[in-house]
């Protein structure tokens, strides 16, 4: 997989800075970085080779996704990928996802910085120019839409529906940013003196920090088991990992901000451009609330044993091997 990351890693580092990731939240123009995802070949990752994508598998494409997170990338690639993979004749620009009733109004990740949103409605796929309000939260990218008078269905909804789909990409996100959180953290613990000594050798800062980092490799593993089966990944695999990953996001953000002090929640600081981020995904697509709930219900009406269940549906090859 080093061969499709390295690269991938290579263009983030030179196109989303956080200079660039800045004057975009600022509402500068996203077309220049932009660009440099749709030349690169990478947003046709998830597309099968029989319609000239490269045809790479969901476990193939978590680590992608998760240098998104990583580099606080402020455009929708992860969703604009998955777009094309489910749609023939995607549009060009970068797409946003949704899941709405008629009707609802809905809080869509990346709306602002969009030229077109999917939209899961009644059981269909619907693409629509992108059109929103802001949400009202700093520097968010995110906008505000009401899902009223759609076009006529692109085609038929997955199986288990689009949001499934977008709580897996939410959860690579939170994981690359929890790593990226995470190093900042210990970096600053270790630079950080008072009394004489850094921070970092203070043992109950330790202890924290251990947390932290026990929450951060909870969330990459949980998104790798939410990726490891097929597309679209399955409910129970894409609740097990927006469960884990929101509530780690929380708690990794809250641990660095106590660590970091005040200057972690300055404009100046990068630190920011990642918890803020990592408060967004937890709430898109659902909380961890709303997937436990869901990931409850589908154990209950199962027969299976709690280990047959976890294998049938986190480990598919185990089951069937």
């Amino acid at each position: 997989m080093s061969e499709f990351l390295e690269p991938f890693e290579r263009m983030l580092e030179n196109v989303s800075t956080p200079a660039a990731v800045r004057a975009i939240e600022r509402g500068g123009s996203p077309d220049a970085m932009w660009q440099a995802f749709a030349e690169s070949g990478f947003l046709d990752a998830l597309v099968p080779e029989e319609r000239g994508g490269a045809g790479l598998a969901l476990a193939d494409i978590q680590p992608l996704w998760m240098a998104l997170g990583r580099h606080a990338v402020p455009l929708p690639v992860g969703e604009t990928m998955i777009a094309r993979a489910l749609l023939d004749g995607a549009p060009d620009g970068p797409v946003a996802l949704a899941v709405a009733a008629p009707g609802q109004s809905v809080v869509v990740p990346f709306g602002l910085v969009a030229a077109y949103m999917l939209i899961e409605s009644d059981c269909a796929l619907h693409m629509v120019e992108a059109s929103g309000a802001l949400t009202g939260v700093v520097a968010s990218l995110a906008a505000r839409m009401t899902c009223n008078d759609l076009p006529s269905p692109h085609s038929t909804a997955p199986t288990s529906g689009l949001r499934p789909i977008a709580a897996i990409l939410r959860a690579a996100l939170i994981a690359g940013a929890s790593g990226r959180v995470t190093e900042m953290t210990a970096a600053y613990a270790n630079e950080r003196v008072q009394f004489g000594k850094p921070i970092g050798r203070q043992q109950a800062l330790q202890q924290q920090m251990a947390i932290m980092a026990e929450e951060m490799v909870a969330a990459r593993i949980a998104s790798q088991l939410g990726c490891a089966g097929g597309f679209p990944p399955s409910l129970v695999a894409a609740a097990t990992a927006k469960a884990i990953a929101s509530r780690a996001a929380a708690r990794v953000a809250a641990t660095a901000h106590a660590v970091h002090g005040a200057i972690g929640i300055s404009e100046e600081h990068d630190l920011q451009l990642f918890t803020r981020r990592l408060h967004e995904w937890r709430l898109a697509d659902g909380s961890e609330s709303y997937w436990n709930g869901l990931l409850g219900r589908e154990r209950l009406v199962s027969d299976a044993r709690s280990v047959d269940f976890v294998r049938a549906h986190l480990q598919p090859e185990a089951a069937t091997g």
